[in-house]
């Protein structure tokens, strides 16, 4: 979830304290609360699966970046061992910016279609892990 969760819950509660005055007018109110509800169910389908996603989404990408040692140095294996989201979302961003950087050279080596065409796989695929169950599209 782009905010992250965290940050999400901390807009939360600064509307939630903003609407305990009495002064606020009803229909911000009614505003801030549907929205504030909004929030909380992407926050809860977000929170709920979101080390499984980063566990695959890391993998998937390690898995190009090795199929990919031509190009660029193979990568140290995804760190699992720690399974806090802090811990998983930095591996995420490890592995990410060095994926890009085989993307780049890739895209550079018409003999890489059949690894180009995986990345951009990956890529379709990540987005399609991420999506929630409200999306409208």
């Amino acid at each position: 979830m782009k905010p992250e969760v965290p940050e999400v819950l901390g807009e939360l509660a600064q509307l939630l304290v903003r609407n305990a005055d009495p002064s606020v007018h009803p229909a911000d109110r009614a505003s801030d609360l549907g929205m504030s509800a909004m929030l909380l169910g992407y926050v809860a389908e977000s929170w709920d699966g979101r080390a499984h996603l980063l566990v695959e989404e890391n993998r998937a990408i390690h898995a190009l970046l090795k199929r990919g040692e031509a190009y660029v140095a193979p990568p140290a294996p995804p760190a699992e061992d720690n399974l806090r989201l802090s811990a998983l979302t930095a591996e995420n961003q490890r592995l990410a910016a060095a994926l890009i950087t085989l993307h780049a050279a890739v895209e550079r080596d018409p003999a890489a279609g059949d690894l180009n065409d995986a990345i951009w796989a990956e890529l379709r695929t990540s987005t399609e892990r991420r999506k929630w169950a409200t999306s409208v599209v």
